[in-house]
């Protein structure tokens, strides 16, 4: 599978490594969600949880200019009460607020299933497995990989070591790989673990 093609849109594939800093923005003061910057401390993505939305299980991205360019939204339902997975649906919007099924991400959420990887299904379906990418690692220590279906990491999360709090974290994104899809990912990864995009 080329890497290279986006999944969100093609303008935030970039054609060299890029590292983005995340910093947690406090639910009191401001709704939770996180704020994504470069290295020049300008903001690339903002993504709102449901201090902002004011739904559980829905998440959006927006770009630098505030514009909403990814909905994100936790499946519910019978089938999925009754499923060992959690499935969550990415969609991208267009200008006029449009939305196209363009990921599924599922976790798993029973004890039988525990301890296996996160996997995403890119919409159209393009997989060279089962699923498309897969993210293993600690999202709470802030070591993470997102690889795809080859094996090749396309985003590494680390810890920031100057700052030394969970608050603030970096992402490196391999060249031609979509920043915006994998702060979605990153958002959906957040909220698993009840943290600033969740109420």
């Amino acid at each position: 599978m080329d890497n290279s093609m986006p999944v969100v849109s093609k303008i935030f594939c970039s054609s060299t490594l890029t590292t983005l800093m995340i910093r947690r923005r406090p639910t009191v003061v401001n709704g939770g969600g996180f704020v994504v910057t470069d290295l020049g401390n300008n903001v690339v993505f903002i993504v709102d949880g449901c201090g902002i939305l004011g739904s559980k299980g829905e998440l959006l991205v927006k770009n630098g200019d505030g514009e909403p360019i990814l909905f994100i939204s936790r499946k519910g339902g019978i089938i999925q009460a009754l499923s060992t997975w959690n499935k969550w649906n990415g969609y991208s919007m267009d200008y006029q607020g449009k939305k196209k099924l363009i990921f599924s991400l599922s976790d798993p959420k029973s004890c039988i299933a525990k301890g296996a990887p996160i996997r995403i299904h890119i919409e159209p379906k393009r997989h060279c497995k089962n699923w498309d990418f897969e993210i293993s690692g600690s999202f709470a220590d802030r070591n993470c990989t997102i690889t795809d279906c080859t094996g090749t990491i396309v985003g590494q999360m680390g810890k920031t070591e100057q700052i030394g709090t969970n608050d603030f974290y970096h992402v490196v994104v391999q060249s031609g790989c979509d920043k915006a899809f994998i702060i979605g990912a990153m958002a959906v990864l957040d909220n698993i673990h009840g943290e600033s995009t969740r109420c």
